[in-house]
C-alpha cells in the first residue's frame, strides 16, 4: 500500500465528519426558515428545542441567523432585532433588559490568520444587563460589554466595554458616558409580527 493512500479508518472518519456536517447545516437551515415565521411563540419554541436558553419575556424578531444555538443564553425581557446574527460556537451570554437593534452581528468564533490551517478560534462573548447595541454594530469574539453600556450604530467592538460607557466608531472607542446609573426599566412587549 502506498504511504500516501489514506487508511480505511481515515476514510471512514472523514465520511462520518462530512455526514455530521451536513446534518448540522440542515439544522441551521431549518432554524433560518423558522426565523422567518411570523410568530414569536413558534420561533422561541424551536430555538429552545435547538438548545438555546431564552428568559421570560424575551423576544427574537424575524430573520435571525444562528450559529450553534446550544451555546446561546438570553436573559429576561431582552429584545433581539430583525436580521441579527448570534454566534453560539463559543458561549454567548446576553443579560436581562438588553436591546439589540436590527442587523447586529455578534461573533465568538473567528479564524486564526496565523494558523497554517486557518483554524477557528473560539472566545466567549458576554453582554451584561441593560445594554443597548445600535443597528449594524459588530461585536467580535472575546468581548464583554458592561452593564448599562451603549454601542453606537455601525460600531465594531474589538475590545471590552466598561459599564455605562458609550462607544462608537471603527474600531469602537469611548465617546461618552451614560449618566443614569440606577437602571431598572423594562423593555415591554414584543410586536406580534416582527
Amino acid at each position: 500500500m502506498d504511504k500516501n493512500t489514506p487508511s480505511l479508518e481515515t476514510i471512514f472518519k472523514k465520511i462520518i465528519i462530512r455526514i455530521e456536517s451536513v446534518f448540522l447545516e440542515f439544522g441551521v437551515f431549518i432554524l433560518h426558515c423558522v426565523g422567518n415565521f411570523p410568530s414569536h411563540l413558534i420561533r422561541r419554541y424551536f430555538y429552545r428545542l435547538a438548545g438555546m436558553k431564552i428568559g421570560k419575556g424575551s423576544t427574537l424578531h424575524s430573520g435571525i441567523s444562528l450559529y450553534d444555538p446550544s451555546g446561546i443564553i438570553i436573559g429576561e425581557d431582552t429584545i433581539i432585532g430583525e436580521r441579527t446574527t448570534l454566534d453560539g460556537r463559543g458561549m454567548l451570554k446576553i443579560g436581562n433588559h438588553v436591546a439589540v437593534a436590527s442587523e447586529v452581528m455578534i461573533y465568538n468564533s473567528e479564524h486564526d490568520i496565523n494558523s497554517p490551517k486557518f483554524s477557528a478560534i473560539h472566545a466567549p462573548v458576554e453582554i451584561k444587563d441593560y445594554v443597548f447595541i445600535g443597528p449594524r454594530a459588530i461585536i467580535m469574539p472575546g468581548i464583554t460589554i458592561g452593564e448599562g453600556a451603549i454601542v453606537a450604530a455601525g460600531a465594531v467592538v474589538t475590545k471590552s466595554v466598561a459599564p455605562h460607557a458609550v462607544v462608537g466608531g471603527v474600531p469602537a472607542k469611548v465617546i461618552g458616558e451614560r449618566k443614569l446609573r440606577d437602571l431598572h426599566y423594562r423593555l415591554g412587549r414584543a410586536r406580534w409580527f416582527r
